[in-house]
């Protein structure tokens, strides 16, 4: 007798006799997908939107072996290399070399294997060192191919000539100093001292580490770029931006009338009296010209009140101050003229004093935006990047700051600091042949006006008889001195002179 078979329908294979799938399989399978999903998800994340953040990570070493697997591209100076490459045989192909040794640190920075890049070895990294699209002659490709092109080079606006005559001139003190030429913003000597050496710690080995850690440990901070970096009081320099404001405000129209400033000053809200350094300032009502010959501090203040806040404000913030985003294309520290004042601290901080702050950087911006005939030029550090054959990949062009002030206005203002130099306190600042405007300042600082004064000294130069915009002006500041007669008369004003010199043979 035949057995009838029981049909089990799908559960048995189903009619064509494939495999049933279970409940427990369809889980599985769905599990499976769900995690080739995430990762897809996770490899997307990691390789697209963490990639810049991966890269830069201290922990990953692949960029800097990248960096240093090739000769770097080079920093020039009037055409010429400042820096280099030398073979290593080691871990890294390439270490950094710098065959000027301390003279131009504060323009290039540094390149160290192991401490990383500033100024304007990290700003131009990916240039120097053949990782930037723009080199590529066919990016797409080299993109896959994954070939790193040779390192660009950076060429500098820098003189070498008023760069030594700044570094010569600053010698063994703490300072620095800012050169630029008035009509473009090229930045023509850039120095900071003390001073160091950027290759000494280059590599990546125990002598450059011993190097970094002098360094580091150096209470006279060598690595501090005093010329960008560093905010100082201005003192008396600052009085230039409130002639100007009083001029352009109308407060003071002509600059030989009497202001109506009185003396003694006593400052607004308050018992005390805004003293002068010399006693030729105790006079009732003297022009401007005579305040700013003799730098008085009674006069300026009074009118920096005059002129008000918002005026001052304005005229301060026109020549680069409370700007926390000036690069040259290094990132300068913020200069400061507060917003919020009452009278009294607005009549110090129009002298250069209170809270009051700049950069060497910014007080070089005031001297050259007289010069300009009232425009302010963006201060620029490089001219123009090019491949390792020359060619260019970016030429930088003058680019307009700030208006600060009228072209009549400034040819008063200019008349101002021809006579300070002429015949009041910038008188070694004298060049013979040359027509030269500056200001002097000395600033106090420290609790109760107890540190060593910071001396100042801004101006510019033109040879004389031309009516051309000056080719030249410079901001000095002596912050640290073994001088017993600490004045910016005595110790910036000579070394402004040197650098203006410096400019003025070269033209």
């Amino acid at each position: 007798m035949r057995r009838r078979e029981r049909a089990t329908g799908d559960s048995a294979g189903g009619p064509q006799g494939l495999p049933g799938i279970s409940t427990t399989g369809r889980r599985a399978g769905t599990f499976c997908v769900l995690l080739i999903v995430a990762l897809a998800a996770q490899a997307t994340r990691v390789q697209v939107f963490q990639k810049h953040e991966l890269d830069h990570n201290a922990a990953n070493q692949r960029l800097t072996i990248q960096r240093y697997d090739q000769p770097r591209g080079n920093i020039l100076v009037a055409g010429e290399p400042v820096t280099g490459s030398e073979p290593t045989g080691g871990r890294y192909d390439y270490r950094r070399t710098y065959p000027h040794g301390s003279r131009y640190a504060a323009v290039t920075g540094f390149s160290s294997q192991t401490y990383g890049n500033t100024q304007l070895e990290g700003v131009y990294d990916d240039l120097l060192s053949g990782t930037d699209s723009r080199l590529a002659s066919w990016a797409l490709w080299d993109a896959v191919a994954r070939r790193q092109n040779p390192g660009g080079d950076v060429h500098t606006t820098i003189d070498p000539a008023a760069q030594q005559a700044a570094l010569t001139g600053l010698g063994r003190q703490q300072g620095a100093v800012v050169a630029l030429e008035p009509a473009t913003g090229r930045i023509l000597a850039l120095a900071s001292t003390p001073s160091y050496d950027p290759g000494s710690f280059a590599g990546s080995g125990a002598a450059d580490q011993q190097a970094w850690d002098r360094l580091q440990a150096d209470t006279d901070q060598p690595m501090l770029n005093r010329a960008l970096r560093q905010i100082y009081p201005p003192g008396s320099t600052f009085k230039v931006v409130t002639a100007a404001a009083a001029l352009a405000n109308g407060v003071v129209e002509d600059i030989d009338a009497p202001t109506g400033a009185p003396s003694p000053y006593v400052l607004p809200g308050t018992t005390t009296t805004l003293v002068n350094d010399t006693s030729a300032c105790d006079r009732p009502n003297l022009s401007l010209n005579t305040a700013m010959v003799l730098s008085c501090n009674s006069v300026l203040g009074y009118l920096g009140v005059q002129v008000g806040l918002e005026g001052m404000v304005s005229m301060a913030e026109k020549f680069g101050f409370n700007d926390a985003e000036l690069d040259v294309p290094v990132r300068a520290a913020r200069s400061n003229f507060d917003t919020a004042m009452n009278e009294s601290q607005l009549a110090l901080s129009s002298i250069g004093q209170y809270d009051t702050a700049a950069t060497p950087l910014v007080m070089a911006m005031v001297a050259a935006g007289v010069a300009n005939g009232g425009r302010v030029m963006h201060p620029q550090l490089v001219d123009k990047l090019t491949k390792s054959d020359g060619s260019s990949v970016q030429v930088m062009e003058p680019v307009v700051y700030r208006e600060a002030m009228s072209a009549a206005v400034a040819g008063q203002v200019q008349r101002l600091m021809i006579d300070v130099v002429e015949d009041g306190t910038g008188r070694n600042a004298r060049i013979p042949g040359a027509t030269v405007g500056g200001k002097t300042g000395t600033a106090q600082h420290g609790v109760g006006n107890a540190g060593t004064p910071f001396a100042w000294f801004i101006s510019w130069a033109r040879p004389s008889g031309s009516d051309a915009v000056p080719p030249v002006a410079v901001a000095v500041v002596v912050a640290d001195s073994d001088a017993t007669d600490v004045t910016g008369g005595r110790l910036a004003a000579p070394i402004a002179k040197s650098v203006m010199q410096a400019v003025l043979n070269g033209h």
